[in-house]
Parts: C-alpha cells; sequence; structure tokens
C-alpha cells in the first residue's frame, strides 16, 4: 500500500490545481483519474463549448462580411470539423494537465477510487492511504423523471459536443449558461432552435435587466423562447422527437429532432464511499466547514459537491485555500459574494454581487447607472454594439454592491468589478481611475459616472 501526505480524488480544475498547490507546498501528493486528466471542465465542458463558440463567431463574422466592408461570398461550415476542432483543443489542455503533473511530481492513479476508512482510498483494487483525503470528484448532467436522456434523441451536454450530424432543429430545456451556450452555438451554425425555461427569464440567476437583454438578443438572432413553460413529456417512437410543452395558454407540441436537456447538474458523490466512511452529505451535496473539512478527520470536499457555486473558478479556489489551511497558513475564508459568473453565448453574459432586487432587498439606499455598447466608440468600431454594463453603488458609502454586463467580450471586463470589490473600492475611486479609449472596459467607468449623474458620453 502506497502512502502519501494528499490524496486527491477527481482531477477537474478542483482538483489538478490542488494538487498541484499541494506539491508546491511540500506535500507528497497523489491524485485519482477514471477517466481523462482535467475533468468534465478541460474535456466535456468549460474549454471545448467555448472552442464551439469561437468557431460559431468567425462563422457569423464571415455570413456578415459586407458589414464590415469584405465580399465572401457563400460562406459554409463543416460541421465535422468544428466538433473536430473542439476535442483537438480539449485533448491539447488535458495533455497539458498532464505535463503539469509530472512536471510538479504528482502521481496520477488511473482508476476508480472509492473511499475507504482510515484515510484509504481503493483503485480498482489496490489501496492507497494518506493523512489527508480530498474529494474533487464534480458533477454531471441532472436528469428530469419526464425528460430521460438516452443519448441518442434526449441529449446531455457530452452528446450535444460531439454530434456527428447536425440538427436541423432543437429544443433546449434550460436557459442557464449551459442551455444557452449551446443553444447559441448550434443558431448560429444554422439550427433552428427553440429554448424551454421553467421560470419567467431566461438565464435567472442575472440581473433582470441582463434577462429582459438577454431574450431580445436571443429572438433578434431567431431563437424561440418559451418561459414560464416546462416539458411535460417527450415523444421519441417517431424519427425525431415531438415534446408536449405546458405553458400558460395551455399545452403546445413542438417537433425537433433532438431535445437537449440543460436543467442542471448532479453532483458525482455516489459510489464513492462516503457511506462507508461515515461522511454527512445534505441534499446531494458533502457537508463541510469553512475550510472544507467533513465530519470525519482527514477528510476534505472541494467543487461541485460542496454547497457552494458549481463553477471551475471556485473549485480552484476551494482547493487551494483547503491544502494552505492543512499546511498551516493563515488563511480567510472564501467570499462567496465576490464569485463572478461569465455566460459565454453570444452575447455574453458577466456579472458579479449584487442584482438590483438583491441589494433592494438587502435595504441599501442604491445609485445605479448603465452605460449602453451603443454610445461606445470600440464597440461601433468593431460592429458589437448590443448589450450595456450596469452598476450599483450604495449610495451612503459608495460601496461597490454589483456589476452586470451583457455585450461582447463582457467576461474578460468582470475581473475589474471584482478586484474592486475585494479591494473595497468605492464609487468615486472607480470614476477616477482612467480607463484606456476606445475600449469596451471604459463601459465600466461611463456606467459609475452615470450613476453619479457625471456621465460624458450619455
Amino acid at each position: 500500500m502506497s502512502k502519501y501526505d494528499i490524496i486527491v480524488l477527481g482531477s477537474g480544475p478542483g482538483g489538478y490545481v490542488t494538487a498541484i498547490r499541494a506539491s508546491q507546498l511540500g506535500f507528497q501528493t497523489a491524485i485519482v483519474e477514471k477517466e481523462s486528466l482535467g475533468g468534465v471542465c478541460l474535456n466535456w465542458g468549460c474549454i471545448p463549448t467555448k472552442a464551439l463558440l469561437k468557431s460559431a463567431q468567425v462563422f457569423e463574422y464571415l455570413k456578415h462580411a459586407e458589414d464590415y466592408g469584405l465580399t465572401l461570398e457563400n460562406p459554409d461550415k463543416d460541421f465535422g470539423a468544428v466538433v473536430k476542432r473542439s476535442r483537438d483543443v480539449a485533448n491539447g489542455m488535458s495533455k497539458g494537465v498532464q505535463f503539469l503533473m509530472k512536471k510538479n511530481k504528482i502521481d496520477v492513479i488511473e482508476g476508480y477510487g472509492k473511499l475507504k476508512p482510515g484515510k484509504k482510498i481503493d483503485v480498482d483494487g489496490t489501496e492507497y492511504s494518506a493523512d489527508h483525503i480530498i474529494i474533487a470528484t464534480g458533477a454531471h448532467s441532472r436528469e428530469l423523471p419526464n425528460l430521460k436522456q438516452d443519448g441518442k434523441k434526449v441529449i446531455g451536454y457530452r452528446q450535444a459536443m460531439t454530434l456527428d450530424k447536425q440538427p436541423k432543429k432543437m429544443i433546449v430545456v434550460g436557459s442557464g449558461a449551459i442551455g444557452v451556450e449551446f443553444a447559441s452555438f448550434y443558431n448560429t451554425m444554422g439550427t433552428e432552435v427553440t429554448i424551454v425555461e421553467y421560470l419567467p427569464n431566461v438565464v435567472p440567476v442575472e440581473d433582470e435587466e441582463v434577462s429582459k437583454q438577454f431574450e431580445r438578443s436571443l429572438k433578434k438572432a431567431g431563437i424561440k423562447v418559451m418561459t414560464d413553460s416546462s416539458v411535460e413529456s417527450v415523444d421519441t417512437s417517431g424519427e425525431g422527437v415531438v415534446a408536449t410543452v405546458k405553458t400558460k395558454k395551455g399545452e403546445e407540441k413542438l417537433e425537433a429532432d433532438i431535445v437537449l436537456s440543460a436543467v442542471g447538474i448532479k453532483t458525482n458523490i455516489e459510489n464513492i464511499g462516503l457511506e462507508d466512511v461515515g461522511i454527512i452529505t445534505d441534499k446531494d451535496k458533502i457537508t463541510v466547514n469553512d475550510w472544507y473539512q467533513t465530519n470525519m478527520p482527514g477528510y476534505y470536499a472541494i467543487g461541485d459537491v460542496t454547497h457552494g457555486p458549481a463553477l471551475a473558478h471556485v473549485a480552484s479556489a476551494e482547493g487551494i485555500l483547503c491544502v494552505e489551511k492543512i499546511k498551516g497558513m493563515h488563511v480567510a475564508k472564501l467570499d462567496y459574494g465576490n464569485i463572478p459568473g461569465c455566460t459565454y453565448a453570444s452575447p455574453e453574459i458577466a456579472s458579479v454581487g449584487l442584482t438590483e432586487k438583491q441589494a433592494k432587498e438587502a435595504g441599501y439606499e442604491l445609485k445605479i447607472g448603465k452605460f449602453p455598447f451603443s454610445a461606445s466608440g470600440k464597440a461601433s468600431a468593431s460592429g458589437n454594439k448590443e448589450g450595456f454594463v450596469k452598476v450599483i453603488f450604495d449610495a451612503k458609502y459608495g460601496e461597490w454592491l454589483g456589476c452586470h454586463m451583457i455585450g461582447a467580450g463582457v467576461t474578460d471586463m468582470i475581473a475589474e468589478a471584482v478586484l474592486g470589490r475585494r479591494l473595497e473600492t468605492t464609487g468615486h475611486e472607480v470614476l477616477k481611475a482612467i480607463h484606456p479609449h476606445p475600449t469596451m472596459s471604459e463601459a465600466v467607468m461611463e456606467a459609475t459616472a452615470a450613476a453619479y449623474d457625471e456621465v460624458i458620453h450619455l
């Protein structure tokens, strides 16, 4: 039996980052992975979907070349080549993680890991022990009882990335990040897409103004949007699918080639030995304290399997904090109120902090500013004038309560708000920080100026 200081179960962006930080801190470290290094994010999530979306973006530019004074006749796409490029990108990233494991002298144990009492892990019949075991097994696509995935006509995100043939019609159930990103991709590539969302607004976790703008953008792009609606059943007996959708006006039948179920995720906590060890769970999540310790000494959990936001960058931050605490370093608790969220559809969405509704419900007196990209020189020059930046400040002390963006490239802009909020920046400080011109990012300054009645370009 091999003995380590730390064994990490799962090699997604939570697991492999945790393992690297542990190795940097001098721990003899091993990582257990049953499939591919990098986990879902690198192989079947964050990275390959962005590759697909980039191909769609380039295709969209080609279709509108004349808008830029360019001539291009009959631009077309090779769907199989687009999918292959996405897989090549994912494979390259996974190989990059393999390199990082070797560079940091981390042992990679291939196989299915199952927790055992006494701080041990069984991997396909071989036992390993460690002083500390960190669970980072992530999550997979959640299935609704009336929307079972068969992998052919009713699919999840994995199949959506690797379809052999582009469907002519697709129904996307759920309008969270996964749903709208695939809806955006397939629509741009030429598939007729319908989104069915149970709640009143698409991207329901976002600020209401962002949700409404995004719905307008989806409809403008040719996507049919059905909110306050639910798929009651799907008939797959024919050549395609017939979905029965319940709406406020009654039932409606939708025909399509395929249904993509994007109704959230379910944690990978089954059959990993939690019951054998006695680790407590609550509502499909492992219960941990502020330092990611479970109720059983020596066992920890990070990422999607815990109660925090199911985001790659959250899992990474939790893992780093966890091993630094194990090392005895002085660390601060993770601020879950300052976690950025990004959606990479077209247009992109990025946000951090409180929505306007949340801020009002919390009792703040607000200063709110919005700056539309239609008034941005850079946005006009690039041909991407859709969307806006919205900032929310506490009127009394100037605290930056929230920032919400929708538009081209905003996922690369939100870090300014995250850093500003962490440093307790006030609205006046943002306003006086000189932003370069012309850039999309100066919209943050302009929105702040609007909040304080000092806006110049509106």
